[in-house]
């Protein structure tokens, strides 16, 4: 019978995934059992165990709040020491109080994924040790002494948590580079939010929500925002007078460490999975926004997103809103319960994503942004009989300027015109002077030829006389 028992175990346990109790009792004996890239799916229930992954293996609960591990106080309850290890789904509770003793500890490794888990009443809800590319999204870490530890790597994100009520940090570097550190809550009784001691410089840390005893400390110089957004800080005193969601004054934290664009409200992250696509909304704001969703119309095939904001009664909020242009493209139409207002598009929207800023009195409200696709293609008609109606203008402006250029040329015309017909009247009226002198002329020098004439016929004919006179007296002597 155990023969047969441990044979038809083995034959199951060499699928791609694993069930606990199903295959084995334990999680330990999963793992123990199982080849790299298995799948463990651990039923919910309570495991009494202390887990450790020497396998490259998803390790995924089948309910985050009732698939419970418990390290009894002892030890640390899950041990990472393989590569490529992905722990989800699971509440991780009771580690020991020694220095190493963690919810989840992960030693010498890398390439590791951590999200979706409780973590709570630890020495250290996660401990990274001489680890690097490892991804912690979307945990909630509370009341543990310390929430999340690196020490001595990088290369890690640290993403999507919730980190509240932990007696030390929230999060703690020694000796920890190059980290991501973005969209994180530590918040709520954690007695530093951060502190980065031992020369750990150089981590990017941005749209976090810090509200601690005391926010953060460091001891080398990092990285506080994006270049246009950063972080929101609960002791904040700056002002927002342009209106776009982000303090006009820098946070100072020391002099070697500035939020140069500190948000007036708590950031938040949605997801919206879209034709296998994931998209991310964000919203800033001064009140609680809750009931993110996000529909497509049937008819219309408007793009549609949903939120409520609560808030004190009679006191003005504001919201900044991040939209992809690829899930949802402009025209933006944005209702506060069924009253339709105008939002502000800042000026750092862009092709990809496109930045509204609006605000309203305070009540309990639900606050609608349609991407309106008739509007969209209203919109493009209006923008194309628009820049026709434009390129007529600049083309009727041109011609203003041409009929411009020519009546200027024909007044110069018409000017010479004028002077020309002056010029020539003048020298019309010198011709007829002339030719009056001409026929006068002309009158004369025939009066003259006349007279010339008869003076020649005078002289002849006396000529004639005389000289027939002569000769008759010559005869008359002989």
């Amino acid at each position: 019978m155990l023969f047969l028992i441990e044979s038809e175990t083995s034959v199951k346990a060499s699928t791609d995934v694993i069930y606990v109790p199903d295959h084995y009792p334990t999680i330990q004996d999963a793992i123990n059992h199982a080849g790299d890239r298995d799948t463990i799916f651990v039923r919910a229930r309570t495991y009494y165990e202390h887990v450790v992954v020497n396998k490259s293996v998803s390790l995924v609960g089948e309910d985050r709040v009732s698939t419970i591990i418990d390290g009894s106080s002892e030890g640390s309850v899950i041990s990472i020491k393989a590569n490529n290890v992905n722990i989800s789904g699971f509440t991780i509770r009771h580690s020991g109080n020694e220095y190493s003793d963690s919810g989840i500890y992960v030693d010498h490794s890398s390439g590791n994924s951590i999200s979706n888990n409780i973590i709570t009443d630890n020495n250290s809800g996660i401990g990274l040790f001489y680890s690097g590319n490892t991804v912690v999204s979307r945990n909630i870490i509370t009341n543990n002494n310390d929430g999340i530890i690196l020490i001595f790597f990088g290369n890690n994100v640290i993403s999507g948590n919730t980190i509240s009520s932990n007696d030390n940090y929230g999060i703690f570097f020694s000796s920890s580079g190059s980290n991501i550190v973005s969209g994180n809550t530590i918040s709520s009784n954690n007695n530093y939010g951060m502190y980065l001691a031992f020369y750990s410089s150089n981590n990017a840390i941005y749209f976090n929500n810090f509200n601690n005893a005391h926010q953060v400390w460091s001891d080398s110089v990092n990285v506080w925002d994006d270049g246009d957004e950063g972080n929101y800080w609960s002791d904040y005193i700056g002002q927002d007078l342009n209106g776009d969601g982000i303090g006009d004054t820098a946070y100072v934290i020391d002099v070697n460490n500035q939020d140069m664009y500190p948000l007036m409200g708590t950031f938040s992250d949605f997801s919206i999975t879209l034709e296998g696509k994931v998209h991310h909304v964000t919203t800033i704001c001064n009140s609680t926004v809750s009931g993110f969703r996000f529909e497509v119309g049937l008819e219309t095939g408007n793009k549609i997103v949903r939120f409520d904001v609560v808030g004190k009664n009679n006191t003005v909020w504001f919201c900044r809103i991040a939209v992809p242009t690829e899930l949802m493209s402009y025209p933006y139409i944005v209702l506060i319960g069924a009253e339709e207002i105008v939002p502000t598009l800042l000026d750092v929207s862009n092709d990809t994503c496109g930045y509204l800023y609006f605000t309203s009195i305070h009540s309990s409200q639900t606050v609608t942004i349609i991407s309106s696709k008739t509007l969209h293609l209203y919109n493009e008609l209006y923008s194309e009989l628009l820049d026709k109606h434009l390129k007529l203008q600049t083309d009727l402006q041109n011609l203003n300027v041409t009929y411009h250029d020519l009546l200027i040329n024909y007044n110069v015309l018409l000017s010479n015109y004028t002077q020309l017909q002056g010029n020539y009247q003048d020298l019309l009226s010198s011709y007829q002077e002339h030719l009056l002198d001409y026929f006068e002329n002309v009158h004369n020098v025939r009066n003259l030829m006349y007279i010339f004439a008869a003076t020649a016929a005078i002289f002849i004919i006396t000529t004639i006389y005389l000289s027939k006179h002569a000769h008759a007296g010559k005869t008359s002597r002989r």
